[in-house]
C-alpha cells in the first residue's frame, strides 16, 4: 500500500472523528441527533441500502448524521452507479455522502527465521453514496411515504418481547440502572418511576448492550470498568450506541437527554476519541456486534425475517 492511501486512510478517520468530537464539544451526542426532529418518534430506522437491507455499525452515524445536516426524510442510500442501474440519474450538483468500509490485504514480510510469511492488514475504504431524495427518474416504489408509525402499546410489547427472549437476567428496585459484570445481572428501578414506558425500554436497551460483554457472550473485557476511567468511557460509548441501533431496531426512542450518572462521559468521551482517532470505529462495531448476537437470541421467526 503507498504511502499516499496510507495518508488517505489515516485522513478518513481522522475527518470522521473531528466532526464528532465538534458536535461533542458542543454537548451534543451525534447519535441522538436523529431522534430530535419534530415528529420524529417511532419513525427512525437505520439507514438503508439500495436493497432495503440496514447498514451497520459506523455507517448508521454517518448517514443519520448527514440525513440530519442535508434535511432528507428518506433513509435509503445508494451509488451512483446503482441509481443507473435503475435507469435512473443523481440530479447535476449533487454531491455524495461518505461511508466506510473495513477490507484486509496480505502482505509478505520476511519473519525472524528469514522465511517468507504472509500477513493481513485491516484497512478502511471510503466511497460515496447519494439519497434517494437527490435522485430522479427511481421506480416510484421509491419515493413511497413510509407506513404509518404502529399504535406504541404494539411496540412496547415486541421490545418487552425481544429483552425477555435473550435470556437477561434483570431485577427491579432502587434508583439506579447498572449491568453487575460480577453477578451478571441487570438492575432496573421500578417500571413505573419511568417517564413512559419508551424510556424504561431505551434505558434497559443500554443495559442489556452491557450485558453481552460478559465472557459467555460477546466477550468484551470488562474487569477494568470500575478501575480505569478511559475504559469505562469506551464501555459507555458501546453502550450508548448499542442502545441507539437497537432502539432503532425496535421503533423506539432511546434515551435523548444523559442520565445524571452519565453526563460525566462527555468529557471523558472527547479525551478519548481526541486521542485515538480510531475509537468510534472501535466502539461502533463493537456495538454492532452486542447488538448483532441480541437479535441472534431472538429465535428463527426473527432471524428468518431479518437482514444480515
Amino acid at each position: 500500500m503507498s504511502k499516499k492511501t496510507n495518508g488517505d486512510r489515516l485522513d478518513i478517520y481522522s475527518r470522521i472523528t473531528e466532526r464528532i468530537v465538534t458536535d461533542l464539544e458542543h454537548g451534543v451526542r451525534p447519535w441522538m441527533k436523529p431522534w430530535n426532529t419534530a415528529n420524529a418518534d417511532g419513525r427512525i430506522t437505520r439507514p438503508l441500502r439500495h436493497n432495503g437491507l440496514p447498514y451497520s455499525g459506523m455507517n448508521v452515524l454517518l448517514l443519520w448524521s448527514e440525513g440530519m445536516a442535508r434535511g432528507f426524510s428518506s433513509p435509503m442510500w445508494m451509488t451512483f452507479k446503482q441509481a443507473l442501474e435503475f435507469g435512473a440519474a443523481v440530479r447535476k450538483g449533487e454531491t455524495g455522502s461518505t461511508v466506510v468500509f473495513a477490507s484486509r490485504f496480505t502482505k509478505s514480510e520476511t519473519d525472524g527465521n528469514g522465511n517468507e510469511v504472509d500477513r493481513d492488514i485491516p484497512f478502511l475504504k471510503a466511497y460515496c453514496v447519494f439519497n434517494i431524495e437527490q435522485i430522479d427518474g427511481l421506480p416510484d416504489g421509491y419515493y413511497d411515504q413510509p407506513a404509518p408509525v404502529p399504535e406504541s402499546v404494539e411496540r412496547i410489547e415486541h421490545a418487552d418481547r425481544f429483552f425477555r427472549n435473550t435470556g437477561a437476567l434483570i431485577r427491579h428496585g432502587g434508583s439506579q440502572a447498572y449491568y453487575s459484570p460480577v453477578m451478571d445481572y441487570i438492575q432496573m428501578p421500578p417500571f413505573e418511576t419511568f417517564r413512559d414506558a419508551g424510556a424504561y425500554v431505551a434505558t434497559l436497551s443500554h443495559e442489556v448492550t452491557h450485558w453481552t460483554g460478559h465472557s459467555s457472550r460477546v466477550g468484551r473485557d470488562l474487569s477494568r470498568y470500575a478501575k480505569d476511567r478511559s475504559e469505562r468511557a469506551r464501555e459507555e460509548l458501546i453502550a450508548e450506541l448499542g442502545s441507539c441501533f437497537l432502539c432503532a431496531d425496535l421503533g423506539i426512542v432511546p434515551e435523548l437527554e444523559p442520565r445524571p450518572d452519565h453526563a460525566s462521559y462527555l468529557q471523558s468521551w472527547l479525551r478519548v476519541l481526541s486521542n485515538d482517532k480510531r475509537a468510534i470505529f472501535q466502539a461502533a462495531a463493537h456495538a454492532q456486534r452486542a447488538v448483532n448476537f441480541l437479535h441472534d437470541l431472538q429465535g428463527s421467526a426473527e432471524n428468518g425475517s431479518r437482514a444480515a
